[in-house]
Parts: structure tokens; sequence; C-alpha cells
């Protein structure tokens, strides 16, 4: 089992499929690293050779952020936009779509459960 950045690779996967579920690596990404690191991206994960998982994840630890580093640049980048008092840094606090989403009847995903607020009673 090849196991890259803390992920274990799915093994009956071609490489260049398989390497997409570590966090931060896109299909741009797979393919720029192994043509790096001369590795056949039509190769399954279980036929790799012990060099080729190494060339692999030096690769990666030299020349990408993945994972856990990336999770916390993120994480930092969105606390300091709230600290500076951004207008996306007070979107995030209050939980809401930061990039010009329509909320009127969306982003319930951003806003959570429904809400139910009572309706005012009609003047007979």
């Amino acid at each position: 089992m090849a196991r890259i950045a803390g992920v274990d690779l799915p093994r009956n996967k071609k490489v260049e499929f398989a390497i997409q579920y570590i966090y931060g690596i896109g299909a741009f990404k797979a393919k720029a690293i192994l043509s790096a690191s001369s590795v056949d991206p039509n190769i399954r994960v279980n036929k790799l050779t012990e060099e080729q998982i190494i060339a692999i994840r030096n690769e990666i630890s030299e020349n990408y952020n993945v994972e856990g580093e990336l999770r916390g640049e993120i994480t930092r980048n969105i606390k300091r936009l709230m600290d500076i008092g951004t207008y996306r840094g007070t979107r995030h606090k209050k939980g809401l779509p930061a990039r010009g989403q329509n909320t009127k009847n969306n982003s319930r995903t951003r806003k959570g459960k429904k809400k139910t607020v009572a309706g005012k009673k009609k003047a007979v």
C-alpha cells in the first residue's frame, strides 16, 4: 500500500487519479508531479516500485503544500481577513457566502437549517 503525505492511496486506481486523493492535488498538479518524478500516469498504485513511490513523495514534499500544512495556511488566511475587518472576513464571521452569491433564497449550506420567523397577522 502506498502512503504519501499521510494518505493511503487506493490500490487499484491509476496513479494519476490516486494521488488526487491528497488534499491540495488536483488533475493538473497530479500530471505535473508524475512527469517531474518520471512515473507513468497509467500504472496502477499496486504496481508501483518503492523507488517510484519515493520519487513521488519527494516531489510533493519539496514543491507543494498539501494536507495539514495547506489546511493551516488557508485557515490562517481566513483568520487574517477576519482580523483586519475586510468584507470577506465579516462574511466568514457571520457564516454567509463570501463571494457575492445571492442569499435571499439560496445559500442554505452556509446559513444552516432554516429558522422560521412568525409572520404578522392580517388585520381583519
